[in-house]
């Protein structure tokens, strides 16, 4: 394959490499430097896209994988084929049962009598070399998953075969598995919970655009026939090229082209791009508008400030699914208020937050301290906030389970920005300091 083929640049010919490879082969940043003769700067940032675009997955001891692209709407629960892929296992049996899904799993470390009150359909038994646990598993209508590298008996095979329920090999341990299993349905919950512009766009008719050839009377007449005031200009190949608003437009003829008063080279998203992100940039950018693009920068869509934090607010009010690193570290920690009312947090350093010395890591710090600041200035004017700056530094070490509380103190506030002080207390001595500045994403 060229590199250098007219109008496509080297990270896009490096994606169409990756997507025209096998399912299941493997590929490494150093290896796909070499074959399309890049840098393995640049090898690493098309795979890392490619992860993103859902084409390849990073497996722990095999490495980066050519996959099948799944679609958004993942449901909840894994498949039977998921779990296979997950524990690295070979199917013995049952292999046209992998479509189905599971609802839970049981861990067969009991005897036979009682592993029957916990098995039903739609379960995974994680059992060892037992062949009456896979017989009794499988009549029930539960899947098998065996560990320890064991298979089973022909006749087991063949009972497998027959209800089309899967029974899988792995060579990993029962906790090695079950941790891994556990993994994938939070590491799912987490990446559904998480809108993409693309969630917007699904829900969008088709995308208004003007050609570089338009007028203005062309952008009126859009305007009109849409409502909104933002349109993206796109060449004969339909590749975004600017953007143009009322504001660009409110002084000139009917008959002139807007090729004159179009803003060029835009900045733009693409599908896979976090709500969150698109967020940021619109605040730091102070723009109202993003054209949604392909890899080729061909549009696919647009989206607005409003509509971003709209579908921000509606995934706000759904039900918690998994959780970050960032849920679990504040977890722990309670709010309350003072007799004037001002919020303040408090909650336990715990085993988990702290360093090989026992006391609290600089990150677990940082993420403390900026979780306090924003529900704390979001509670203060009602909008949402992303960080800008961040200072923190210790004054004594924050040990282990140290009760702490987290004071924030205003130190100046607009409709757009906020800057505050975050004071972590050990018994009433200051232990540690923050200073915040936060950029509101609800005002331009």
């Amino acid at each position: 394959m060229k590199v250098h083929e007219e109008g496509i640049t080297k990270h896009e010919q490096l994606l169409q490499y990756i997507e025209g490879l096998k399912i299941g082969t493997k590929i490494s940043v150093r290896k796909l430097a070499k074959t399309m003769t890049v840098s393995e700067g640049t090898a690493y940032r098309a795979l890392k896209e490619a992860e993103n675009l859902g084409i390849v997955i990073t497996k722990e001891r095999i490495g980066t994988v050519r996959v099948e692209k799944k679609p958004r709407n993942l449901s909840d629960q894994l498949s039977f084929e998921d779990v296979v892929e997950i524990v690295e296992g070979h199917v013995l049996g049952g292999a046209d049962g992998l479509g189905k899904t599971l609802h839970k799993y049981v861990i067969g470390a009991m005897k036979i009598d009682a592993m029957a009150r916990y098995i039903d359909a739609g379960s995974l038994l994680i059992v060892g070399n037992r062949e009456d646990s896979h017989s009794l598993a499988l009549q029930q209508g539960s899947g098998v998953l065996i560990t320890g590298g064991f298979g089973t008996s022909r006749e087991v095979k063949n009972l497998a075969d027959s209800l089309q329920l899967p029974i899988i090999s792995s060579r990993h341990d029962t906790f090695t598995v079950a941790s891994m299993i556990n993994r994938a349905l939070f590491d799912r919950l987490i990446k559904k919970k998480i809108m993409l512009v693309e969630d917007i766009v699904a829900r969008k008719p088709r995308v208004s655009m003007l050609k570089l050839t338009s007028t203005i009377a062309d952008f009126d007449e859009l305007s009109i026939e849409t409502g909104a005031q933002h349109f993206p200009v796109v060449d004969e190949w339909n590749r975004v090229i600017g953007i143009i608003s009322r504001k660009d437009v409110e002084e000139l003829r009917g008959d002139q082209s807007i090729e004159k008063c179009l803003s060029r080279h835009p900045i733009t998203v693409g599908m896979q791009t976090s709500l969150a992100s698109a967020a940021q940039i619109m605040v730091w950018e102070g723009i109202d508008f993003l054209p949604v693009v392909d890899r080729n920068r061909k549009l696919v869509s647009s989206v607005t400030r409003r509509e971003v934090l709209q579908a921000m607010r509606d995934a706000q009010n759904q039900p918690q699914m998994g959780e970050t690193f960032e849920h679990l570290m504040w977890n722990g920690f309670a709010e309350e208020r003072d007799q004037d009312g001002r919020l303040f947090f408090h909650g336990m350093i715990t085993p988990q937050m702290a360093t090989h010395l026992g006391t609290i890591s600089n990150g677990v710090l940082s993420s403390l301290m900026t979780q306090a600041a924003l529900i704390f200035a979001k509670d203060i004017s009602g909008a949402d906030y992303v960080v800008d700056n961040l200072s923190s530094y210790f004054i004594r070490p924050v040990q282990i389970e140290n009760p702490v509380i987290i004071t924030p103190v205003i130190l100046e506030m607009s409709r757009r920005a906020c800057k505050l002080e975050m004071l972590m207390k050990y018994q009433d001595n200051i232990v540690a300091k923050a200073m915040l500045t936060l950029q509101s994403i609800d005002h331009a």
